[in-house]
């Protein structure tokens, strides 16, 4: 028995999700969601809350059955919150700094390390050592 799966995903005000066949759809203020269930778990939408469960008794079908209630219930805070991601850089000139839509590493190699920021994410550096 998954102690995870067996939990409902709450769905909050001003988020709506819809569950079409074995594709679960979350929509909110930071945007649109979606997620398609293998198979071996059913998925259904009742009241203001998704609840995932196994339809079989197989290994897998256990196996993917917690997986899938959290998979679904990051869809929900990713469409509340969002996701925010700390890093802290550690060495004698290590730094970072945001130039444009480049993300400048200096981690101790003849030439700086750029990378390029996707869109959609927000890197905000607020020390040389602190990548936010």
């Amino acid at each position: 028995m998954s102690r995870i799966g067996k939990k409902p995903v709450v769905v909050p005000a001003g988020v709506t999700a819809k569950v079409d066949g074995q594709l679960v759809s979350v929509k909110g203020s930071k945007g649109q969601l979606e997620f398609l269930v293998p198979d071996d778990v059913s998925v259904v939408h009742q009241d203001n809350a998704i609840k995932v469960d196994p339809r079989n008794d197989t290994k897998r079908a256990r196996a993917l059955w917690g997986t899938s209630r959290a998979r679904v219930n990051n869809l929900v805070v990713g469409v509340t919150s969002g996701f925010e991601k700390k890093l802290e850089i550690t060495g004698v000139g290590y730094r970072a700094a945001v130039q444009g839509k480049v993300l400048q590493l200096a981690l101790g190699y003849s030439h700086d390390v750029n990378y390029p920021i996707p869109a959609g994410i927000t890197i905000v550096t607020p020390k040389p050592t602190e990548i936010t």
